[in-house]
């Protein structure tokens, strides 16, 4: 996958469209690609720059756990939605809300993750192992900031990772994660490595051996000010792939960071960049 993801990075800066943003940053973007990865040939972390492992791992608990507030991240020393908090630490109705308390029209709260494992277990053949995080209902305002969108009920950003649907076959589990926005620099690499983990984890619950991740990407943009990150980013050469050793777990829920031993993991250097917000 990591092929891919540089074709890509290398395609947005060499013929991507530049384009206004919610931000005022500006981009450069290319509209509806796909990237594709067996996890049998490792785990897709990119090894061209180092990403930070414990953000991934944790944040992807932390939606686990229904979270939406920045203090679990913050005890396991994760500051990636800083930004967008309140001065509490309150990000509204967020992913995690969405994956474990959706709430319906008849007022009845809906836990999608653990629905969609009872789904797979039972009906393995199903087309409708689905996550979404797009809640129409409680998308923010683009014309306010998040934290006055998390005031008025909303969520202080929209979903960018808005689908995830699982197919069973030959005792594979597979994952198609649906973006309706990518930075293709700071947080791609973060939600395809995310997709992946949550595959295995899925996978090991209902008694599967992990497939593929298909990443699909509407909006894939590379921001202005991450141009020569991007340059440098692709001067070097990929190295292999890490694995994972997950531990078994009663359930989804019960996994901490402690649970998850990345081997082999030997990147380039981390490279520094702004995030928009």
């Amino acid at each position: 996958m990591e092929r891919q993801y540089l074709n890509l990075l290398k395609e947005i800066l060499e013929t991507g469209a530049d384009k206004g943003d919610r931000t005022g940053t500006g981009t450069r973007a290319v509209f509806g690609r796909m990237m594709r990865h067996d996890l049998k040939n490792g785990l897709p972390l990119l090894t061209t720059k180092r990403l930070h492992i414990r953000s991934i791992i944790c944040e992807l608990l932390w939606f686990l756990q229904g979270g939406t507030n920045v203090r679990y991240l913050h005890e396991n020393k994760v500051t990636i939605w800083d930004e967008w908090a309140t001065e509490t630490g309150d990000l509204g109705p967020i992913y995690g809300a969405q994956w474990r308390s959706w709430e319906g029209s008849d007022g009845k709260r809906y836990d999608q993750v653990a629905a969609v494992i009872d789904s797979i277990r039972e009906n393995p053949d199903s087309r409708r192992h689905i996550i979404s995080a797009w809640n129409v209902a409680l998308l923010p305002s683009e014309k306010k900031s998040p934290q006055d969108n998390v005031k008025d009920g909303k969520m202080a950003l929209a979903p960018c990772h808005v689908m995830y649907q699982f197919q069973v076959a030959a005792g594979r589990l597979s994952c198609m994660m649906t973006q309706r926005s990518g930075d293709i620099f700071l947080g791609i690499p973060y939600n395809t490595a995310s997709t992946a983990l949550l595959t295995h984890m899925i996978a090991r619950q209902c008694g599967l051996e992990p497939g593929e991740v298909i990443h699909s990407i509407g909006d894939l943009h590379l921001y202005k000010n991450h141009f020569d990150q991007a340059r440098l980013q692709l001067s070097r050469e990929p190295r292999a792939l890490p694995g994972l050793k997950l531990k078994n777990k009663p359930s989804i829920f019960d996994y901490t960071l402690d649970d998850f031993e990345i081997t082999g993991y030997d990147p380039h250097p981390a490279i520094a960049a702004p995030i928009a917000v």
